[in-house]
């Protein structure tokens, strides 16, 4: 497979690592330290700013580019980078794209239905912090053995 693919697809896995990684490490855990009502506001706000072109490019770029790697693989089987590849794209589609869809964006959708200074909201924020973040620590992993994997590909 050309260069330019674990190239990309290391380069795309690492920004989204990167991201999953500062809010796993420090930005969930400033929110828990507010008050529910500022901690659910401030949380529905950044739920509506990631959805931006940049962030969005990148992640679902990312996606693409791990599915184009997934099928190479097959296409290229029985080198070392193939498999390098095909273990790539098939853990950032499922551990990084498909929790993100399965399991944190529906916990947003929930926070976001809810007024951040409700009685209601207030009872979700510590379900919604401990379940959000358990998934986003597997995003995380996920996506850094996506670009470990990718970046590894380039030395068969």
């Amino acid at each position: 497979m050309h260069t330019w693919l674990p190239v990309t697809l290391a380069v795309g896995s690492g920004l989204v690592a990167g991201v999953f990684f500062a809010f796993s490490s420090f930005v969930v855990r400033a929110l828990r330290q507010l008050s529910s009502e500022s901690g659910v506001a401030a949380m529905q706000r950044i739920n509506v700013v990631v959805l931006n072109p940049g962030f969005l490019g990148v992640f679902t770029g990312t996606a693409l580019l791990a599915a184009i790697a997934t099928v190479g693989a097959f296409v290229a089987w029985g080198t070392p980078r193939a498999t390098l590849l095909l273990a790539a794209g098939v853990t950032y589609l499922v551990g990084s794209f498909g929790v993100t869809v399965a399991f944190n964006v529906p916990r947003n959708e929930r926070l976001a239905r809810l007024p951040a200074d409700s009685v209601e909201a207030a009872q979700y924020w510590p379900t919604y912090v401990r379940e959000w973040l358990i998934w986003n620590h597997v995003r995380t992993v996920a996506s850094t053995v996506t670009a470990v994997a990718s970046a590894t590909s380039l030395a068969c």
